[in-house]
């Protein structure tokens, strides 16, 4: 498993959270480095408790294209985060000034290289795309429009070499000026024609939008809380038995307990 602290030999504990009362409705415990794998699982269990009105809501780490797939597949209405939602929120502009530290392994993008100091929309589209702009000079046309890469449609640019090299900015410009000899820029217009919408992005199109993040905003507040009552309140912190029967059983019987809690401050235990 992928933590803060590098990767150790663990199980990934799953909760299912009632947005209302904060019940834990399902609880499961698995021996896996990987959360993509645990969504449906955990949907499935969902199913006799769900009504018409049921959104289900996961952060990134359970984000892949094939469990989008599965869950429009069985019209199950949900908000997946990607892990460049934050990105595009402006609400989270000044989030890197709150970062204490590196994400864990298994949260980390697929680009883990430093980024540019001069981004791709920082540069200067001018004269219909016919080249860009960048802090010195300009970078040209090389392999003309309507490209098509992994589906979609897109333009790329790339600086000539008398340009590139010579350059003072190059540092500014390249992640690795001593190995990259030339700036590369790839601007998407869409899908290729004929290519059907990916369900990233209509999952993305949906968490963008305004009813969609006043929906997955709920998410933190729901089940992150239960986490810290059972850790630092309950002292899970971290399981003391092994295999994988144990753990499950473990973990159930904490989260038992969480409900209990919640049931009795709700009046049920009169």
């Amino acid at each position: 498993m992928a933590t803060g602290k590098g990767v150790v030999q663990g199980y990934t504990a799953v909760a299912a959270v009632d947005a209302r009362a904060q019940i834990i409705v399902d609880a499961q415990a698995h021996g896996t480095g990987t959360e993509q794998v645990l969504p449906l699982p955990v949907v499935a269990a969902l199913a006799p408790h769900a009504i018409a009105t049921t959104v289900i809501t996961a952060d990134a780490g359970y984000h892949s294209e094939a469990n989008l797939r599965a869950l429009a597949a069985q019209g199950r209405p949900a908000l997946i985060a990607d892990n460049g939602m934050r990105a595009r929120d402006e609400r989270f502009a000044t989030q890197a000034r709150h970062q204490q530290g590196p994400q864990p392994a298994g949260r980390q993008v697929a680009d883990a290289g430093a980024p540019a100091a001069v981004p791709a929309p920082g540069l200067r589209l001018r004269s219909r795309r016919a080249h860009l702009r960048v802090p010195r000079g300009k970078v040209t046309l090389s392999k003309g429009k309507n490209l098509v890469i992994r589906g979609y449609r897109g333009t790329q640019f790339r600086g000539a070499k008398r340009g590139c090299v010579p350059c003072t900015h190059r540092a500014r410009c390249l992640r690795t000026p001593d190995r990259t000899a030339t700036r590369q820029v790839m601007f998407f217009d869409g899908p290729a024609p004929g290519r059907p919408e990916s369900y990233t992005r209509q999952m993305q199109r949906r968490i963008d939008a305004a009813e969609g993040r006043a929906q997955y905003g709920r998410r933190f507040a729901t089940v992150e809380p239960v986490f810290a009552n059972l850790r630092h309140n309950k002292g899970l912190a971290r399981f003391t038995l092994r295999g994988r029967a144990k753990v499950d059983g473990q973990w159930t019987l904490f989260c038992l307990v969480h409900n209990i809690e919640k049931l009795a401050h709700a009046g049920y235990a009169a």
